[in-house]
């Protein structure tokens, strides 16, 4: 009796690793199954990725001209540059933060910055030699780069690519 006791309990004993195994399994993907609606809230919402890109048709720029768009909550600056502006530009260096104009520029007749200080985050406005932030005095030339004040780089660049002869995208697409 003792023999068919030890058959019973070793076939006990392994239904029980058996039934241990596949409840654990199925508690990892009770946890797995669990977690998705978690990982995918921390997902960019439509209202953001609608923002994500932002399309410019530039057959409105005239030449000397600045327009303004918005892009991720950021004003976005495109200016038509003229060949006087761009000869001008190509010539200089720059200031604080010397960047040749041919790598600020896709095309040199469109100069495509983000209209915000690198300073403070002030909006600049545009003169006739750049932009000048009248918060604290950052001066920028007709290619964003910094000339003097306090901000400490050029004004940054967003990435972009020309979609068409008269339309860029901003954003990663």
């Amino acid at each position: 009796m003792s023999e068919e006791n030890t058959i019973k309990d070793g076939a006990d004993l392994s239904r029980r690793e058996f039934l241990g195994t596949v409840t654990a399994g199925v508690a990892a993907a009770g946890v797995a199954a669990a977690c998705v609606p978690f990982v995918s809230s921390m997902n960019p919402s439509s209202d953001v990725l609608a923002k994500a890109t932002t399309e410019i048709d530039l057959s409105g720029i005239a030449p000397g001209e600045e327009k303004t768009f918005p892009w991720q909550g950021k004003p976005v600056f495109v200016v038509h540059r003229t060949p006087e502006e761009i000869a001008a530009m190509e010539a200089s260096k720059g200031g604080k933060d010397p960047e040749p104009d041919a790598k600020r520029v896709q095309k040199p007749e469109w100069l495509v910055v983000i209209g915000i200080c690198t300073h403070l985050g002030c909006v600049p406005n545009k003169t006739e030699s750049g932009w000048l932030c009248p918060c604290h005095g950052s001066v920028y030339d007709n290619s964003g780069r910094i000339i003097s004040g306090p901000a400490p780089r050029n004004l940054d660049l967003p990435p972009y690519h020309f979609v068409a002869e008269n339309k860029i995208l901003i954003g990663k697409a």
